[in-house]
């Protein structure tokens, strides 16, 4: 019997599932830096940019609402290596179909906002991305073997339930397929994502489901950074 033919009992239960989860994130561990050494550890920040976070069609407020706390824990990391992922797309972008157009080549858009540039400043590689997961970017395989030593990834950004959770899906598979022990690390605080009535994209239903999806997947999450 499928959901719309049976849709009080799925939403009953539904619901009963929903809270578990929800639950199941209270209380989570907090990340200590210190526990990270800066030779096996890198930050990575997807999408922090002008296009999603202040200005042109997919701007959300709530991404810019988080600036504030990835500035005061990025301050944390140091000295560390850090990856800034940017979208950027030409005129013809495939994407387009199905997004607004967006973070065009060259345009203020597609620039990592003016809050993160000093830590772009410290080890920070900025790394153009022309689909939602910056894991199959040229210049992220690249990176990769320039940091042979990296096992630990902190992972910011935005949206939780697309580029924030493709990246941190396809990163932990790879670890997993070379058996490479190491940890993909998700603070909840730190990523975010848009909220849209017109399409059902209920922002912190998405979140949670998307938080739901990293732990199965042996994604780490983190309730706060120290």
């Amino acid at each position: 019997m499928s959901i719309v033919e049976n849709k009080r009992k799925f939403l009953k239960e539904g619901t009963k599932t929903l809270d578990k989860i929800v639950d199941s994130l209270e209380n989570l561990p907090v990340l200590k830096v210190e526990d990270l050494s800066k030779e096996d550890t890198a930050v990575i920040v997807i999408d922090m940019i002008n296009g999603f976070a202040k200005e042109g069609a997919l701007a959300s407020n709530r991404v810019e609402g988080i600036i504030p706390y990835l500035v005061e824990k990025l301050s944390l990391f140091e000295g560390y290596n850090k990856v800034f992922f940017a979208d950027e797309h030409n005129e013809k972008s495939i994407e387009f179909g199905n997004y607004p157009a967006h973070c065009l080549k060259g345009s203020k858009e597609s620039e990592v906002i003016e809050e993160l540039q000093p830590f772009v400043k410290d080890l920070g590689e900025v790394i153009p991305k022309n689909s939602t997961n910056g894991f199959v970017t040229k210049g992220f395989a690249e990176w990769l073997g320039k940091h042979p030593k990296i096992r630990n990834f902190v992972i910011f950004g935005d949206c939780t339930d697309l580029c924030v959770l493709q990246f941190s899906l396809t990163l932990k598979a790879y670890l997993n397929e070379w058996d490479t022990i190491g940890h993909v690390i998700v603070p909840v605080k730190g990523v975010e994502t848009f909220h849209l009535d017109a399409t059902n994209h209920h922002a912190e239903l998405m979140n949670v489901f998307a938080f739901y999806n990293m732990r199965a997947n042996g994604i780490d999450l983190a309730g706060d950074i120290r």
